[in-house]
């Protein structure tokens, strides 16, 4: 900047010099690029400022979770848009136990819109074995505890695997299906969600309904 300051001076006192004349087409352009230069540094954050942050765009992402260790009665946490997501593989005696609680649920046949359509049967899930919910409980949104093995028997006789909400007792079986005479109204939702391959989940994309 401080060279192009000198060139200006000297072309103003020497208007009749062939070379101040060139001196000064030099200048304006010289001038012109430093402006343009200028003003497409201050458009740069400005436009950047318009796309949305890593934070907007995990929160909208969808999640892949790789449950190849995933074992028998396990269940892993993850989150999706701000939700705990549960991934859980039942045993086989959790599916024999979810045949056999149908008449102590609120909506066994899971008639209410808290699930994809290829979710909507017994298991409320695309694999019998491989259950994936949204960890929020329908009443207030606290979220549920997961308990097996008989740990369940404490707060619902007979039956021992669910989910029981500690904060007003509300109760899920392992479908997250919603018991009877308890806080929450709906059962538990299942987020859209497939399979990439056996190994691999992604939470957020609905799948393919054949």
């Amino acid at each position: 900047m401080s060279e192009v300051s000198v060139d200006a001076k000297e072309s103003s006192q020497n208007p009749s010099n062939p070379s101040s004349e060139g001196r000064r087409k030099f200048l304006t352009v010289a001038t012109s690029v430093v402006g343009a230069v200028g003003v497409a540094g201050a458009a740069v954050p400005f436009i950047a400022s318009w796309q949305p942050s890593a934070r907007a765009k995990a929160a909208g992402a969808d999640v892949e979770v790789d449950i190849s260790g995933l074992q028998e009665g396990q269940l892993i946490r993850v989150m999706w848009r701000s939700k705990p997501v549960w991934v859980v593989k039942r045993t086989p005696e959790i599916l024999a136990e979810l045949s056999k609680v149908e008449d102590k649920l609120k909506d066994p046949n899971s008639q209410a819109e808290q699930q994809p359509a290829y979710a909507s049967n017994q298991y409320r899930s695309i694999k019998e074995d491989i259950l994936v919910l949204v960890g929020i409980c329908t009443h207030l949104g606290c979220s549920p505890q997961f308990l097996a093995e008989g740990a369940f028997t404490e707060y619902e006789e007979g039956v021992e695997n669910g989910f029981f909400c500690p904060c007003h007792g509300s109760k899920f079986d392992m479908a997250g299906r919603v018991f009877k005479n308890v806080p929450a109204g709906l059962n538990l939702v299942v987020p859209p969600y497939n399979f990439i391959d056996d190994n691999t989940i992604l939470i957020g994309s609905d799948a393919e309904v054949a």
